[in-house]
């Protein structure tokens, strides 16, 4: 009887043993491997950003001699979901984005975010915008002056409600514009996700690009999109750059998703600046080893004069950063991102 004791409670001790292994494994803590994975936004999954996610990828290997993967997505969802469930090391997302992962897994840190142009975290910004098709913009005035007051029944386009620029900031801008007025005063960012409330209706674009193109296709009569996501593609004909009025044309030799609309023209209505976006680690996944590698080696000289990955501002070539003057990486806490939550608040 006692053998027979004895041996029930070893099977019971072995059995919540496995069970406490499987629960700790479910719960993040993964051991690293010899790849890399990094998932990318729709916004940079694109053909002509192959060449920027290459040269990431080949300072990554040559720094800690392990292989990276790339993983492309056409959703935002999907890539924050791919951090958040510890199928990638590292990621390239705007603020927003980091904020809903660090949420659903506090084991994603930001690594580094690129400065502005005096090559520290001061001007590391750029711009959201609200723009309308050049033609239509006189309907967007009130007194000569464009208002958000005209966005008002009108056929809106987002980039996804996981946005920082295509969505949050914008959809903070319009709220705080519109609940003033006692027949909005209780609308929401849920209402602005759908058409019925302030909008006919509401379409995501699901990345920059196909925002800026919902508008340019004349499927949407005003678009939230941002200038990094589609500098590539588009030229200053008229005003200053990133000013409130200024016309963009599509370049003819212009690649998808703006092949489509080339020689169209859009006007700014509205321009708010926006925390740079940052590169994300899963540290689980990553390791704390690799990240400090990897937080070393981004913000190193070496990288910052690379022009493969800062690519110089007249090169007249793609790119998923531009060098201007003295840009760079740096690293960042998790408080630099407190403006963007603050708008959740």
């Amino acid at each position: 009887m006692k053998k027979k004791v004895s041996l029930l409670v070893m099977f019971v001790v072995f059995a919540v043993s496995l069970t406490a292994c499987s629960m700790g494994s479910a719960g993040g803590s993964t051991k690293a491997d010899d790849v890399i994975d990094i998932v990318w936004y729709p916004n940079e999954s694109g053909s002509d950003m192959k060449s920027s996610r290459d040269e990431m990828a080949k300072v990554i290997e040559e720094a800690t001699g392990k292989k990276v993967e790339h993983h492309l997505t056409t959703d935002y969802a999907i890539a924050i979901e791919t951090m958040v469930n510890n199928n990638a090391d590292l990621a390239f997302m705007g603020a927003q984005g980091y904020i809903e992962a660090h949420k659903g897994n506090e084991a994603i840190k930001p690594l580094v975010v690129a400065t502005g142009p005096s090559g520290t975290l001061d001007d590391a910004v750029y711009h959201s915008w609200l723009a309308v098709n050049q033609s239509d913009q006189e309907k967007y005035k009130v007194d000569g002056e464009f208002s958000l007051d005209t966005i008002e029944g009108k056929n809106m386009s987002f980039v996804s409600n996981s946005s920082t620029s295509g969505f949050k900031v914008p959809a903070a801008s319009i709220l705080t514009h519109f609940t003033k007025q006692e027949k909005y005063s209780n609308l929401t960012e849920m209402d602005l996700m759908k058409g019925g409330s302030l909008f006919s209706k509401v379409l995501f674009g699901n990345s920059h690009q196909g925002s800026a193109v919902n508008l340019l296709k004349g499927t949407a009569d005003v678009a939230a999109f941002c200038d990094t996501c589609v500098e590539n593609y588009v030229e200053v004909v008229e005003g200053e750059g990133n000013t409130e009025g200024a016309v963009y044309k599509v370049q003819d030799d212009a690649a998808e998703p703006f092949n489509q609309v080339t020689g169209k023209k859009f006007t700014l209505m509205s321009v708010t600046p926006v925390l740079n976006a940052p590169f994300v680690a899963n540290i689980d996944v990553l390791g704390q080893e690799d990240f400090d590698k990897l937080q070393k080696l981004f913000t190193s000289d070496e990288v910052a004069n690379n022009e493969e990955i800062f690519v110089p501002e007249n090169s007249g070539k793609s790119g998923l950063f531009f060098k201007t003057d003295k840009e760079r990486f740096a690293a960042v806490k998790d408080s630099w991102f407190d403006p963007i939550r603050k708008l959740s608040n």
